[in-house]
């Protein structure tokens, strides 16, 4: 195994507790998006989206009580990269690292372009380019002045947003009263336009609502007590992210039975309109905005701290893995993940959106996996409980590799891609896999 001694200023600085990890997940998983996707997710299930997040819950729950595992037994930050380099083999460990960074790099872009395109639908006077590079240029000047800023300016952000959740919630069910409806139904679960099949196809779309859980993992060597920390906010993370959607779905099917739009892409904005009026809708547009930001500012961080750590191991160039002397910032990777989101200026949604997917479904396998391997490896010479160290895992890596295998063909053939120039980049790297890759220890 080809290793070097870390030195002391390759380590980042322990900051955050339990409720900063937790925001930062929150915060990136954007608990508003159930209603920016409410209307495709709604015609997808015949009207059932609340059913589609109680699956998608169910099944992600498998994956992050994965992650958790893992993060208590290696408290390192990478995330999926580290957990399985160490738990299965060095070499498929840096794959997936390069896979994920397809998730991970054009997130944040694809962030920054919905929340521009939201902008640029309100004022359409004002360049799209403008609100693009303003999201860009303030998210990666708070990213570098350091993680405690970050989350400061997070904590302002998802307060905004909840205040507009809860607005959104009580005139919901005010409308649902003026109509005459009851606020207890059964039928935005179910009902007898829907079948399990529907639901099932919600689900999967509802299931990337949940990518960002697993992010909090990369924030590992800036939290206080990691091993306690990062598995208790992984689940949490998932467990009230899961429960506003389920609510939220909840409450908007009750005021909007059935999955009939005008727009579906839009379908709430149309529900903000009835529920309360162009004021209320405005309002709305500016919760959107900000969840946008917040999700940005967390998704930059997520994905400067995995090149960070790729990059201190020197499977990516070294200065990856520096940190900024005085702000103690991974601010090389930070401001090229700004850079990257400048080619949103040439792409759609639906295109850089399909970017993503890919790297995300694969770690999230993998991960199980390393889970196995590490029960397998470790079956006699520790206790670990075979439920939840391997039939939890195998459930877990069933169900992601079924959502890798059914992303659309153009999310398939761009992830296939990029993994093959992975390997080839792996085989220059490892000298056609005579050793492997290089690895940084450390002595906390």
């Amino acid at each position: 195994m080809s290793t070097t001694k870390a030195t002391p200023g390759a380590r980042l600085d322990r900051q955050l507790g339990l409720s900063g990890v937790l925001l930062f997940g929150i915060a990136y998983m954007a608990p508003l998006i159930v209603l920016g996707t409410f209307g495709v997710v709604a015609t997808t299930t015949e009207g059932t989206v609340p059913s589609a997040y109680v699956v998608a819950l169910v099944a992600m729950l498998f994956t992050a009580a994965s992650y958790g595992k893992m993060a208590a037994t290696h408290p390192v930050a990478g995330s999926a990269y580290t957990y399985v380099r160490k738990a299965v083999d060095s070499r498929v460990g840096f794959l997936v690292g390069w896979a994920v960074l397809l998730d991970y790099f054009f997130l944040p872009m694809v962030i920054w372009l919905i929340g521009g395109a939201y902008l640029s639908a309100q004022f359409p006077d004002v360049p799209s380019w403008l609100w693009l590079i303003a999201f860009i240029a303030i998210t990666t000047v708070l990213n570098v002045l350091g993680i405690k800023i970050a989350e400061k300016a997070n904590f302002i952000l998802m307060a905004f947003q909840v205040l507009v959740i809860a607005f959104f919630i009580v005139l919901s069910l005010k409308q649902v009263l003026s109509d005459g409806h009851s606020l207890a139904s059964g039928d935005p679960f179910f009902h007898p336009g829907s079948t399990f099949g529907t639901i099932s196809g919600g689900a999967a779309l509802a299931t990337y609502s949940f990518l960002g859980f697993d992010a909090v993992t990369t924030l590992t060597e800036e939290a206080v007590e990691p091993k306690r920390t990062i598995p208790r906010a992984i689940l949490l993370t998932a467990l009230i992210g899961g429960g506003v959607f389920i609510v939220l779905a909840y409450v908007t099917q009750l005021v909007h039975p059935g999955s009939s739009f005008a727009d579906e892409s839009s379908a709430a904005f149309e529900i903000a309109g009835h529920i309360g009026g162009n004021a209320f809708a405005a309002f709305f547009l500016a919760g959107l905005v900000v969840a946008q930001f917040a999700s940005g500012i967390a998704a930059q961080a997520s994905a400067s701290r995995l090149m960070f750590a790729m990059g201190r191991d020197g499977v990516l160039p070294r200065i990856f893995g520096r940190l900024q002397p005085k702000l103690h910032t991974p601010a090389f990777a930070i401001g090229l993940t700004g850079l990257v989101g400048l080619i949103a200026l040439a792409l759609d949604v639906t295109t850089s959106t399909s970017f993503i997917n890919f790297g995300a479904f694969t770690a999230f396998t993998m991960v199980n996996v390393s889970v196995i391997a590490t029960w397998l490896r470790t079956r006699h010479e520790t206790k670990h409980n075979v439920l939840t160290w391997l039939v939890a895992p195998v459930i877990g890596a069933v169900i992601d590799l079924w959502l890798l295998v059914n992303l659309d063909g153009l999310a398939l053939t761009f992830g296939l891609v990029w993994l093959g120039i992975g390997i080839a980049y792996l085989v220059v790297l490892t000298r056609g896999f005579r050793r492997p890759p290089p690895e940084m220890t450390f002595e906390e």
